[in-house]
C-alpha cells in the first residue's frame, strides 16, 4: 500500500467517523429536546435556543416562573465526531451531561460544591474550590466543599435537600450553590425519555429550586 492510498484511507476513516459521530449526537440531543417539550412550560417559555457545534445545545428561559428568575439548560454530549477527542473524553470519564444553571428568586444561604470526583466536571469544580481554600469532606459517595467554617452548615443544607434531590435524579454529578447569581448549577446524567415523565421531571426541578430557598 503506497502513501497516497494510506492518506485516502485515513481521510475516509476520519470523515466517516466525523459523520457518524455528528449524526449520533444530533439525534441523541434532538431526542432529549423533544422529550423536554412537555415539561418546560412548568418553568417558563423558551426564549433562546442554539447548537454550539455538534456537542452542545443551549436553551435559555429569561423570564422563568418562581422559584426561578432565569434558567439556562445545556445538553453537553461527548465529542463523538472527532476521534482523538472521543479517546480523550473516554479517559477523562466524560459522558453526556444535562446542565441546569439558574438564578433563583430566593438565593441559598451559603456557597457550596458537591461533586463526583470521578467525573471531569466534578474534578474541575473541586479543584477550583480547593484553590479558594475551601474545606472538604466525603458526602454520600460524593465530595462536599464549602468555605472555611461553613462545612457543617453545608452538610445540614444538603440533608434538608435530600428528598427533593432524590426525586429529581438518583445520581448527581455536580451541585453548585452560590449566594450570587447564578445561584444553582446542576450537572445530571441524561434522563431516559422512555422511562421518565417530562412533567414530573421538571416539577421535581422546580421543587428542588424552591427547597434551596427555604429558610426553615
Amino acid at each position: 500500500m503506497n502513501s497516497q492510498t494510506i492518506v485516502i484511507v485515513a481521510v475516509a476513516v476520519f470523515m466517516g467517523w466525523f459523520a457518524i459521530g455528528m449524526i449520533y449526537n444530533l439525534r441523541r440531543g434532538d431526542k432529549i429536546l423533544k422529550w423536554m417539550r412537555d415539561g418546560l412550560p412548568l418553568i417558563g417559555q423558551r426564549t433562546t435556543f442554539r447548537w454550539l457545534g455538534t456537542s452542545v445545545a443551549e436553551m435559555g428561559i429569561a423570564k422563568a416562573k418562581r422559584p426561578f428568575q432565569r434558567l439556562d439548560t445545556l445538553l453537553v454530549l461527548k465529542p463523538r465526531d472527532v476521534f482523538w477527542m472521543t479517546i480523550i473524553a473516554f479517559f477523562q470519564g466524560r459522558d453526556d451531561v444535562l446542565i441546569f444553571r439558574a438564578a433563583l428568586s430566593t438565593p441559598p444561604l451559603l456557597d457550596l460544591e458537591l461533586a463526583d470526583p470521578k467525573t471531569w466536571s466534578g474534578r474541575e469544580a473541586l479543584a477550583k474550590a480547593t484553590k479558594r481554600g475551601w474545606e472538604g469532606t466525603d458526602y454520600r459517595d460524593l465530595h462536599l466543599m464549602a468555605p472555611k467554617g461553613l462545612l457543617g452548615l453545608a452538610q445540614e443544607t444538603l440533608d434538608k435537600l435530600a428528598d427533593p434531590m432524590q426525586s429529581l435524579s438518583p445520581r448527581f454529578l455536580r451541585l453548585s450553590l452560590r449566594k450570587t447569581a447564578p445561584n444553582m448549577e446542576l450537572h445530571l446524567p441524561f434522563p431516559d425519555p422512555g422511562r421518565t415523565d417530562a412533567k414530573m421531571y421538571f416539577q421535581s426541578l422546580s421543587n428542588f429550586g424552591r427547597a434551596i430557598g427555604e429558610r426553615n
